[in-house]
């Protein structure tokens, strides 16, 4: 139990960093936002955690290919919020994500490439 809270408090203090970071610069914050740090963080619980390579590898694999169909909402947001504000863009941003990660998935299906 105690292991899960510690991961649990670095993980959180991770996020709580980044936004604090980000109140005083957004350049900087968006540079430490856009780094892969919680997949970084998963990939250290999980060896920790004595998962297998391949699940380990699985993981950094399918994050890849996660994170492709998200990059459009990124573009999207700051011209929404500017339009209706920040909860309806961010609704917008996240329909925008659901409909770019369907589709990128079916496009990736004919590749061979599982992702749903």
């Amino acid at each position: 139990m105690l292991w899960i809270a510690s991961k649990y408090l670095i993980t959180a203090a991770m996020v709580v960093l980044i936004s604090e970071i980000a109140k005083r610069s957004d350049k900087v914050g968006g540079l430490i936002a856009s780094l892969p740090l919680v997949t970084f963080l998963t990939l250290i619980w999980l060896y920790i955690e004595k998962q297998p390579a391949e699940k380990i590898a699985n993981h950094a694999w399918y994050t890849f290919w996660y994170v492709v169909p998200t990059l459009p909402m990124f573009l999207a947001f700051p011209v929404l919020l500017n339009r209706f504000g920040f909860w309806v863009a961010l609704l917008i941003s996240v329909g925008i994500t659901f409909i770019c990660f369907i589709s990128f998935a079916v496009v990736l299906r004919r590749f061979g490439i599982e992702l749903i």
